[in-house]
């Protein structure tokens, strides 16, 4: 073939998305069945695949349950016991308080916007890091315009932060430790008991942010020293979408983000001051909750040890693979097992999103490119202008995936 030939060739691939080196890979692929089939590594932004009983519960509620607290019928009876149970279940799961320390909302966000905008004053000084999602640096940033101060405990190259620099940034103001469990973008653990014990120490509160390790790791709220666990349900918990919380230790006074219709305390001109009303406002989302409940059962069955051996199992197949492909670089402290099953990566000097979108349109491999809410981390690694590529697995993900991903990125490598 002539290298006009070629290059027209090239051409017309890249206008259909498609590329000539791909043919042996995808035909291999399609021979097994799994022709239209994409490939999701994308479960630290969401889970795709959910065990069936989520999904029967979803189909049931909804055809069956009505609005929690507002009636004596048999439909919102029915909803208040899912809604307690879930509760219970949650309780249990991440060995809280009691049932009614359990506060429902839409996910993580609102969870720590309800915690962060509800606890601090002006001349409150927070301790936090660089490790941190937006859904809690922008709180943050926002009560700084009110006279809350903050600060950041940095991160070395691989992502990791040292508890001496919670020392070294503590200040007589200082009220609380916000902090998240996981890096979302590295997949970093930071040692929460370690961390708590510090704040309970030293008379603080201790909010944890555990949307990318609920459902991975263990999490004792008594154990661990947390104040306030701020959740999601629609990641490794396994749950819907537009299902999270909050557990709120006893004696934790929380001034409410929302305020309206609780179906009790008609009459009272503001909101119900026992938990889990005071936090609540409005009609609970009876039909994701009821998803969350059967998606906690799952779990407790299944087992998270099992389940997390099998992600980080995945995960470690990927990176091993990754890292000797030319031109990949792994960001991240892949030093200690104790990770979340995230592998971040960048290929050669290529912009992230350039790399996912191709990984996508010719593999049908999904991946997050970008900044994954996690501008500070991003600022630490250096990599705020190119992004970076995550993987992110789950135990529904196969060796045949990995295998197939590892040689995409390597097709991408050699061109």
């Amino acid at each position: 073939m002539s290298a006009r030939k070629k290059q027209q060739d090239l051409s017309q691939c890249r206008q259909r998305r498609i590329h000539p080196a791909d043919g042996d890979l995808r035909q291999k692929y399609i021979a097994a069945g799994k022709e239209g089939k994409m490939i999701y590594f994308d479960n630290a932004a969401t889970t795709l695949r959910k065990p069936e009983s989520v999904v029967r519960a979803v189909a049931e509620a909804m055809s069956s349950l009505g609005n929690a607290g507002r009636g004596a019928h048999s439909a919102s009876m029915g909803a208040n016991h899912t809604i307690f149970e879930t509760r219970m279940e949650l309780s249990d799961f991440f060995h809280g308080p009691s049932a009614k320390n359990v506060v429902f909302t839409m996910n993580s966000t609102e969870s720590l916007n309800i915690a962060i905008k509800g606890i601090f004053q002006k001349g409150d000084h927070v301790l936090s890091t660089v490790l941190e999602h937006n859904s809690v640096l922008r709180p943050l940033y926002e009560l700084e315009e009110r006279g809350v101060e903050h600060s950041f405990v940095p991160a070395d190259s691989l992502g990791r932060v040292s508890l001496s620099d919670f020392e070294r940034l503590l200040r007589p103001n200082t009220k609380a430790i916000v902090c998240t469990h996981a890096s979302n973008l590295t997949g970093n653990l930071l040692d929460i008991e370690k961390i708590g014990e510090f704040a309970h120490a030293r008379g603080l509160l201790f909010i944890v942010d555990a949307s990318q390790t609920a459902g991975v790791y263990p999490i004792d709220m008594e154990k661990q020293g947390i104040d306030i666990l701020c959740f999601t349900g629609h990641k490794s918990l396994l749950g819907p979408q537009g299902t999270g919380g909050l557990i709120v230790r006893d004696g934790i006074r929380i001034r409410p983000l929302l305020s309206g219709g609780t179906g009790i305390e008609t009459y009272n001109p503001r909101q119900p001051e026992e938990l889990p009303t005071h936090l609540e406002a409005g009609t609970l989302n009876g039909h994701g909750i009821a998803g969350l409940c059967a998606a906690i059962r799952y779990l407790k069955e299944e087992g998270i040890e099992r389940i997390r051996e099998q992600e980080l199992r995945l995960m470690k197949l990927f990176h091993d693979g990754a890292e000797k492909i030319p031109g990949v670089k792994i960001y991240g402290d892949f030093e200690t097992e104790e990770r979340c099953p995230i592998v971040p990566l960048n290929l050669s000097n290529y912009d992230s999103s350039l790399v996912s979108d191709e990984l996508y349109s010719r593999f049908a491999i999904a991946t997050r490119p970008g900044g994954h809410c996690a501008p500070l981390m991003h600022r630490s690694l250096g990599t705020e202008k190119q992004g970076i590529v995550r993987f992110s697995f789950s135990h529904y993900n196969t060796e045949e995936e990995i295998d197939f991903a590892l040689r995409a990125l390597r097709t991408l490598s050699e061109e």
